[in-house]
């Protein structure tokens, strides 16, 4: 059992890890281009992600973000499983002073979306 255990959060943290270097890569190549965040628990992400997107989850949202230090006005894409926590996370984030926030509801929202935007 405690293997197991060990194991699951070993997996989650590697997926919080890849997540914020994809997240740093991304914000590295242009400011204004979109930063996409999947505020999703890490179980979930683990279960079923969009390649590329980084975890942050709703509740790690102002210091994960606040860490990157990306300007104020970049546009911050953020879903969840049905938008509540991605609500959530925008609220904290505009209170952050970030001014071009967006929620896009749940993960086969934000799927809709970004195939529409590549």
């Amino acid at each position: 059992m405690k293997s197991q255990i060990a194991s699951s959060v070993t997996q989650t943290l590697a997926a919080l890890v890849l997540g914020f270097a994809a997240l740093l890569a991304s914000v590295s190549a242009s400011a204004k281009e979109a930063v996409w965040i999947d505020v999703r628990s890490g179980s979930e992400y683990q279960s079923d992600h969009i390649a590329g997107v980084p975890l942050i989850p709703h509740s790690e949202i102002r210091a994960g973000v606040g860490a990157l230090n990306i300007d104020k006005d970049t546009p911050i894409k953020l879903f969840c499983r049905s938008g509540g926590r991605a609500g959530v996370a925008k609220t904290a984030l505009e209170e952050m002073g970030y001014t071009n926030v967006e929620n896009l509801g749940g993960i086969a929202d934000a799927r809709k979306v970004r195939e529409k935007s590549e």
